[in-house]
């Protein structure tokens, strides 16, 4: 894992601040994947984006390869011979993650029945248990509906990761690891997130793949 984490340094030497909360945050989501837990991802704007980017990366074959293991591709066969020996062909290993921005009547209804600012919270409460991560990006460190869905993720005890920049802002102390990438302007950050949850993502990968 190191020689991932190493190269993305190697790569982007102005993110050597955030190796060790990189690091924290792999072990916090390896801690709950382990454990049968999933990570809930939630941005807004070009972070909604990183946001199902993420979930894509986790939920299918990044770099390795996931072939289902003997035992579970010999299930589906039982099931029906004929499909379940393409499903076993053709399924990949996942790491479950759920992006929040997504689910449009959810989402829309809740906004116009209740608060604009807690849709993420009302699906965190909803998907959420203990065990599982709450992954939330903001550039500011400050967007209310992160923070609301943050509080409410903390409350069930579920670990909290933040992916910012700035100063932090308000989440950097309201979560167990923020990594906070060396940016001002809301483009340079975003810029630096896409590597760091790639090198995230290759982590988890090797670890439960390889």
């Amino acid at each position: 894992m190191n020689l991932i984490l190493d190269e993305l340094i190697k790569r982007y030497p102005a993110l050597d601040v955030c190796k060790n909360d990189i690091y924290k945050a792999y072990e916090i989501m390896v801690e709950s994947y382990q454990r049968k837990g999933k990570l809930l991802v939630a941005g807004n704007g070009g972070s909604a984006s990183d946001s199902e980017h993420i979930v894509g990366e986790l939920m299918k074959s990044f770099v390795l390869e996931r072939k289902l293991d003997e035992e579970y591709a010999a299930e589906l066969m039982k099931v029906d011979a004929e499909i379940g020996a393409e499903l076993a062909d053709k399924l990949q290993g996942a790491l479950p993650a759920i992006a929040l921005d997504g689910h449009i009547a959810l989402s829309t209804a809740y906004l116009n029945d209740v608060d604009p600012l807690l849709g993420f919270a009302q699906q965190v409460n909803g998907y959420g248990i203990k065990g599982d991560v709450f992954l939330g990006i903001t550039t500011s460190g400050n967007s209310k509906n992160i923070l609301y869905a943050n509080t409410v993720a903390k409350a069930k005890g579920m670990k909290t990761i933040a992916l910012t920049g700035k100063n932090g802002g308000k989440i950097k102390d309201m979560v167990d690891v923020a990594i906070v990438v060396p940016e001002n302007e809301t483009y340079k950050i975003q810029e630096y997130h896409l590597p760091i949850y790639h090198c995230l993502c290759l982590m988890l990968e090797k670890f439960f793949f390889e």
